[in-house]
This record gives structure tokens, C-alpha cells and sequence, in this order.
């Protein structure tokens, strides 16, 4: 999650804290209806919280999801190039010992 994401979340909560405490310092009802005031808040809070939890998750699947492919992409072109490479050397190494065995033969005369 990010710092941005985080410091939401931490402000949210602490709008949701202080406005309970003042609720119930300056609340004009009854007890019982300030309780459900307050929990009504917290339940309100809760749900925002969810959602962007929910969001964020979201996101976050999206975009590694992209990076994931764009890492099997390049893996893939990494082992084709790779493979050229190796059938180039391949082929050299051969060429090189075909010159070798030459010169050994006519050494060997």
C-alpha cells in the first residue's frame, strides 16, 4: 500500500475518533441515541475503509498482473536472442575445429 493510501487510512480514522469524542462531549440526545450515532459513524467508516482496501487490492492486482507479463515478454525474448546466440557460437566452435583438424592432419603428414 502506498504512504498516500496509508495516511488516508490514518486520517480517516482519526476524523472518525475525534468526531465520536466530540459527539458525545456536545451530544443534545439521549444516551442511547448518541451510542447509535456513533456507531452508525464507525459502521460509515468501516465501510470506507473496506472499499478502498478493496480498491486499493484491486490495483495493485491490476499492476502486477501487467508487470508479470511484461516480465514473461521479455524472459521470452531473452531466450529466443539467446538461443541465436548460442547456434552462432555453436556454429563458430564447429567452424574452429574443423580448422584445427585440418591443421593437425597436415601436421601429422
Amino acid at each position: 500500500m502506498s504512504n498516500t493510501t496509508g495516511n488516508t487510512l490514518l486520517a480517516l480514522l482519526t476524523g472518525a475518533i475525534i468526531g465520536a469524542g466530540i459527539g458525545i462531549l456536545f451530544a443534545p440526545d439521549k444516551g442511547s441515541r448518541t451510542r447509535g450515532k456513533i456507531k452508525d459513524g464507525f459502521d460509515d467508516a468501516k465501510h470506507e475503509l473496506t472499499n478502498r482496501l478493496d480498491h486499493a487490492s484491486e490495483e495493485l492486482r491490476d499492476k502486477f498482473s501487467s508487470a508479470k507479463l511484461d516480465l514473461e515478454e521479455t524472459y521470452e525474448d531473452l531466450v529466443s536472442n539467446m538461443s541465436h546466440k548460442t547456434e552462432d557460437v555453436i556454429s563458430f566452435l564447429e567452424e574452429k575445429l574443423a580448422e584445427l583438424k585440418s591443421q593437425n592432419a597436415r601436421l601429422q603428414k
